[in-house]
Formats: structure tokens, C-alpha cells, sequence
């Protein structure tokens, strides 16, 4: 999530390495090496995480939704139907 983090503040950084040490070593399109700011950094990749794993709770609370649904013999919403069919 860091590198997605890194390229979505900094949009001149055109590769990014992972050092031995664990540090980022981000450059431009010319290998110039681009300042970061790893608080930033840490920061945009949290929300990153914290959006994916929304997302996948969600689906797991449709599919439990639409489970629940089917043993009590109730309608699915086209959402909860996507979970079993697709």
C-alpha cells in the first residue's frame, strides 16, 4: 500500500525501491530521487487499507445477508444475489 501511497501523493515518481534498510527510495522520470514525506505516506496507505478491508467486510455482509435471506426463504436484493452468482 505504501507505493500506491507514494505514487497517488506524487505524481512525478515514476519507480520506487525497497532499500535493504526498509526504506523508499522514490525517483522521477529522469532517476532523479524525489523527497517524500513517509508520515504522508504512512498516512495515504492506512486509508488504503481501511478502504480495501471495508470493502471486503461489506461483501462478506452481503453474503451473510443474502445466506440469511435464502434459509428463511426471503427475496435477495440484486446485491446480495451478485455475492452467490458472480
Amino acid at each position: 500500500m505504501k507505493h500506491k501511497a507514494i505514487y497517488e501523493l506524487y505524481s512525478n515518481v515514476k519507480m520506487i525501491v525497497d532499500n535493504e534498510d526498509g526504506t523508499l527510495t522514490a525517483t522521477d522520470e529522469n532517476g532523479s530521487e524525489v523527497s517524500i514525506d513517509m508520515s504522508a505516506v504512512n498516512t495515504k496507505a492506512t486509508e488504503f487499507q481501511t478502504a480495501k478491508d471495508n470493502e471486503v467486510q461489506a461483501k462478506a455482509d452481503l453474503k451473510a445477508s443474502a445466506k440469511a435471506k435464502l434459509i428463511a426463504g426471503e427475496a435477495l436484493t440484486e446485491d446480495e444475489a451478485n455475492t452467490i452468482v458472480l
